[in-house]
């Protein structure tokens, strides 16, 4: 079942939207082993997104860090807030993102605070602060059970 579900307002805008696996297959072009979102559980658009990673010990990253505690990357906790952002901002343009592609550009006052491991639910949350053209920045951050793992600021360019 492909699970876009949008909500509309009294307006008749929509306010928000979910997206399964299929949806953010069809919206950015991240594959196995570098697709690091699982779902969208909330979107509004142009505004803001939670997004989901399920982190499981057969994630590759886990043989080389660390083997004996398995720790998932930071770097790879800012690319799943990235990837996050991603489907937000495709989501947001609709048919205008046809065959355009979200690339990072910059990623400024990162920190993490708690690891992340096997077994977490890592939720992304992405919030939009500002669009101008093609550039996006947004704040991010991984939360792990209500408690903030990693946080960052960043851009992307949609082309």
């Amino acid at each position: 079942m492909n699970m876009q579900t949008d909500k509309t307002s009294m307006a008749g805008t929509t306010t928000a939207t979910v997206a399964d696996i299929k949806r953010i297959l069809q919206l950015i072009p991240h594959r196995y082993p570098m697709l690091m979102v699982d779902r969208v559980t909330e979107m509004r658009l142009d505004s803001s997104a939670i997004g989901i990673k399920n982190v499981s010990i057969n994630e590759p990253f886990f043989q080389g860090h660390f083997p004996s505690e398995p720790v998932m990357p930071g770097v790879l906790i800012i690319e799943a807030m990235a990837q996050t952002a991603a489907v937000l901002v495709m989501s947001s343009l609709g048919q205008e993102a046809d065959g355009k592609l979200v690339y990072f550009m910059s990623i400024d006052d990162v920190r993490f605070r708690r690891p992340v491991v096997p077994g977490d639910r890592l939720e992304l949350h992405v919030e939009k602060i500002q669009s101008r053209a093609n550039v996006w920045r947004f704040s991010g951050k991984g939360i792990v059970e209500g408690k903030v793992s990693a946080e960052a600021t960043f851009a992307a360019m949609i082309r």
